[in-house]
């Protein structure tokens, strides 16, 4: 299924012109060797351009559209027109390797001989005279080489210039190439391809994928048999799942295109998020990562939402000259890396408004009030995530595992995994503070996971004064209770939260006699009219408590619990505001 949408949204990302054809990919190259009709290399041009990320410049290699690259594992595998330094130059910056890097260039002669034999143009056989007449160890006497011999020697890839061309682009160079690559899928062995179901030459090592963070630069499988332990039938390599060379080209390079686009592919945990729409229009996967992952330049998180709202409904919405069509058929795939391989953490197809509806309806359960210091309208999913790691923690990257399932669950509107309410309660016992996030994770997990011991009363955006349950209102008492020791004592550092919030939250039957008790001393203290305020606020809530208060909560209470003190606290904290 995975296999089969990526080789649909080639055919039409093709079919619109926006991605190589068979044979050819998309690739990067930092520099052109400049050769004239003898073959002796003139200059090397830099292509890379300086681009400002994170305070830092960086090199940028040009974007090309190349034959495509070989895959790969060990051995000397060259590449036609474009590689490393060590293919194309006979050059390597470790003196130990000398043996190999001589059979690379060596390799690389070869192949460029075969597939350029016959060809009647200058451009041919001026390549054929570089790799006939260069001489690695003369390599000193060029200046244009010396002057970027430390770059050129950092595995990035190089191209040939001729006259006022990329090689790569000429025609007869192209027509030469593409005969080489019809030819070498004839050899191929011939079997029902589990993709498009035709009988054709199968590929035995797909292409690479590149780009996913984490994974290896040279790139990383997704589909691969490479021990005997997972082959079958005595069929080795792919040809346990046999792909036909062109399925096999036509889902590496669309993912290879996705992956490429910065833009719209955003982390969550260790897993690259892509995202496709049937037809390959662009604006539903830049609408679907602002819905999900925040609004971004030019767009207010309200224009998003207001569209998102409208697309719920089953309307179609006008976003980036594209008319985005609720019943467009859509995709999610997440991609983690895996040694050598990427590993599929999920797979979602469903049509575009049911995609919407549920990343509106996850919003809809996590909206609580929230501090004016908060600018941000929706959470985003980074921020949930976030509030399962320690801020002490050198690694601030969520368990991989239980962001795919946090995924999942708003996607497919599920159930929230438990794992990530359990993350956040350690987080809450470790810092004993409820914050906007913790609070909403806590409102949204009992919203879509329900409990009878968190009534819906209790999951509200704002302060309940009408609620009449013990937990909730537990919270409530112990936010109050914090008030009157703070008024009592301005500017104090710690407060009953820093040493009895997990206890109270517990085991309330043992801690709250004691805070009421430390509570009547510290409204003598404040005396007059706030006294008499703050001593009414208490004897409210606890007219709403049995006599006796609970021996012990469970975790469902105390999610109420927790819920009631950040409600009251943020009730309090407004109602300051609104004073000044």
């Amino acid at each position: 299924m995975i296999l089969q949408a990526l080789t649909k949204h080639y055919e039409d990302l093709a079919e619109k012109g926006l991605i190589s054809r068979p044979g050819w990919s998309e690739g990067k190259a930092s520099f052109a060797l400049r050769i004239n009709d003898e073959g002796e290399l003139k200059d090397v041009i830099v292509l890379s351009d300086a681009e400002e990320r994170k305070g830092k410049t960086v090199l940028i290699p040009k974007k090309v559209t190349i034959p495509a690259p070989v895959k790969r594992s060990s051995g000397v595998s060259p590449n036609f027109l474009c590689d490393n330094a060590n293919y194309i130059l006979g050059m390597s910056n470790n003196p130990e390797r000398a043996g190999r890097t001589k059979q690379c260039f060596e390799a690389c002669s070869n192949l460029h001989k075969k597939i350029l034999d016959g060809v009647d143009n200058p451009a041919a056989r001026a390549l054929i005279n570089y790799f006939e007449k260069w001489n690695p160890d003369n390599c000193n006497e060029i200046p244009a080489v010396r002057e970027h011999i430390e770059d050129i020697l950092k595995d990035t890839n190089i191209v040939f210039w001729y006259g006022d061309d990329f090689v790569h682009e000429i025609e007869d160079i192209k027509e030469a190439w593409n005969k080489y690559y019809m030819s070498d899928e004839e050899n191929s062995k011939e079997m029902v391809c589990l993709v498009t179901g035709e009988r054709r030459a199968v590929e035995a090592i797909h292409p690479a994928i590149k780009g996913v963070r984490g994974a290896q630069m040279a790139g990383a499988a997704l589909v691969s048999f490479n021990a005997p332990a997972f082959e079958s039938y005595g069929k080795e390599q792919n040809y346990n799942a046999p792909t036909s060379t062109y399925a096999a080209f036509a889902y590496t390079t669309a993912l290879n295109y996705l992956i490429s686009d910065r833009d719209n592919v955003n982390y969550i945990g260790d897993t690259a998020v892509l995202f496709w729409a049937e037809g390959a229009d662009p604006g539903f996967r830049s609408f679907a990562n602002m819905s999900l992952f925040g609004a971004k330049e030019n767009y207010s998180t309200k224009d998003i939402m207001n569209k998102v709202k409208r697309l719920a409904e089953g309307k179609k919405v006008e976003f980036e000259e594209t008319m985005l069509d609720p019943d467009m058929k859509f995709y999610v795939l997440g991609l983690a890396p895996n040694a050598a391989r990427l590993s599929v953490r999920f797979f979602w197809c469903n049509t575009f408004g049911s995609f919407i509806k549920n990343i509106e309806s996850h919003y809809r359960r996590l909206e609580i009030i929230k501090p004016e210091f908060d600018t941000f309208e929706n959470i985003p999913i980074w921020r949930l995530l976030e509030e399962t790691v320690s801020s002490k923690s050198k690694n601030k990257m969520a368990s991989p595992n239980m962001a795919g399932q946090l995924l999942q669950a708003i996607l497919s509107n599920d159930r929230y995994p438990v794992t990530l309410l359990n993350n956040v309660n350690i987080r809450i016992r470790a810092d004993k503070k409820i914050n906007r996030c913790r609070a909403a994770i806590i409102k949204a997990y009992y919203m879509k996971n329900t409990n009878k011991d968190i009534p819906e009363e209790v999951l509200q955006v704002s302060l309940n004064t009408e609620s009449n349950n013990i937990p909730y209102n537990l919270g409530r008492l112990f936010s109050v209770l914090e008030n009157i020791q703070e008024k009592a004592n301005p500017g104090i550092n710690a407060t009953i939260r820093d040493k009895y919030f997990n206890s109270a939250s517990a085991t309330p039957g043992v801690v709250f006699p004691v805070l009421l008790n430390l509570s009547q001393k510290h409204l003598s203290k404040i005396g007059g009219g706030l006294e008499v305020a703050l001593s009414k606020e208490v004897q409210n809530i606890v007219d709403k408590l049995s006599e006796e208060f609970p021996k012990r909560l469970n975790l469902a209470q105390q999610g109420s619990f927790q819920l009631g003190y950040y409600h009251q606290t943020q009730a309090r904290y407004q109602s300051k505001s609104k004073e000044d």
